[in-house]
């Protein structure tokens, strides 16, 4: 029995190396951190989830998906109409359908219809999308991302237009933001092993050959796709309820950058590249804004400065694909190095590789 857990401990210790230095830095920050490391720590967290669900279409698939942030908000605004009290609907969206306004759900309930919602929703939009090629299907994911954008900026009987939307209890804690992160990280890492992650991987590197040994090239990236949006929509709910209070311009092209930049520069080929870059970019955001912060507040320069974090992040972006196109980690996984002693290779067979 212990040989057995041993092996699949071996196996998949890529999920403990991940999994471990996450939890433990978790218990750290709250025993002696400080308040705003905390907060610093959960937000890394819910972003970490979202980066999970991007790297199981984008990484495995290739293609770049701008929809991803959409589904998020959809997760988002589902969950904050189904928990918020009907008072502070009335309140805050005037205009609401009384439905909806009468509409109450536990939070957890709320939580995985969000994810339903957004999953329906890519299902709904997604099988079509994936039939065009990777430059037509990045370009269509693209408009997709501005249409759901622009409903969630009109459809001001649901979501309050561009508005604010508030009211959502603060539910997400650093321990359930955690326990949100580790749960895509197991499901990302179990899309990546299976046969379906697999074959989508294979359209990625060569669609001819896929097809060639009988894989369903558009039913395969339609499942990655879905399963993405599922990810997506039940990170967008634990956000909602962290934030508690978000407008459309949340889930646009701003949040989409950042997503993209954790992906790009960890490596979007692996789950350890997502888990990397994401550690990488939150470090350096945060320290840029303090280097921001502090020379405004200092008045060095004869004016204030603002986009720097912006800007150095796309730098870094771009420097990344041209020296290290596969990212820091190179679209591998990590593992423990192997010690010991090399197996003896018999003479013919050595031969024979020769």
């Amino acid at each position: 029995m212990m040989d057995k857990i041993t092996a699949f401990i071996r196996k998949h210790q890529t999920v403990v190396l991940l999994a471990v230095p996450l939890v433990l830095a978790g218990v750290l920050i709250s025993m002696f951190g400080s308040r705003l490391l905390l907060d610093i720590y959960t937000y890394f967290c819910v972003s970490l989830g979202m980066v999970y669900g991007l790297q199981v279409f984008m990484g495995n698939s290739g293609i770049l998906s701008w929809t991803h942030v959409g589904f998020v908000g959809i997760g988002a605004y589902v969950t904050g109409i189904l928990v918020t009290p009907p008072m502070v609907k009335e309140m805050g969206v005037p205009n609401m359908y009384p439905a909806l306004v009468d509409l109450s759900l536990p939070v957890v309930p709320s939580i995985l219809i969000g994810a339903l919602v957004a999953a329906a929703i890519a299902a709904l939009i997604g099988y079509p999308l994936m039939r065009l090629n990777d430059f037509a299907s990045v370009i269509t994911l693209f408009a997709t991302l501005i249409v759901i954008h622009v409903v969630m900026t009109q459809w001001d009987n649901v979501t309050n237009g561009p508005r604010t939307f508030f009211g959502l209890p603060q539910w997400t804690t650093w321990g359930i933001a955690l326990g949100g992160a580790l749960l895509m990280l197991l499901v990302a890492y179990w899309f990546r092993e299976s046969g379906l992650g697999l074959k989508l991987r294979a359209t990625r590197d060569d669609r001819y050959a896929a097809a060639a040994i009988g894989i369903d090239m558009v039913l395969t990236r339609y499942l990655g796709f879905v399963l993405s949006a599922l990810m997506a929509g039940f990170v967008g709910g634990l956000w909602a309820l962290y934030i508690t209070s978000f407008s459309p311009k949340s889930f646009y092209m701003a949040e989409m950058f950042l997503l993209l930049s954790m992906l790009v520069i960890g490596g979007s080929g692996s789950v350890s590249g997502a888990t990397v870059g994401a550690v990488v970019v939150t470090i350096a955001r945060e320290g840029l804004r303090q280097v921001e912060a502090t020379i405004n507040n200092a008045h060095v320069l004869s004016f204030e400065v603002f986009g720097l974090t912006e800007l150095v992040m796309a730098v870094l972006m771009v420097m990344v694909l041209i020296w290290r196109p596969s990212g820091v980690v190179g679209g591998q996984e990590l593992r423990l190095p192997r010690f010991g002693k090399k197996k003896d290779v018999p003479a013919e067979v050595d031969g024979l590789a020769a």
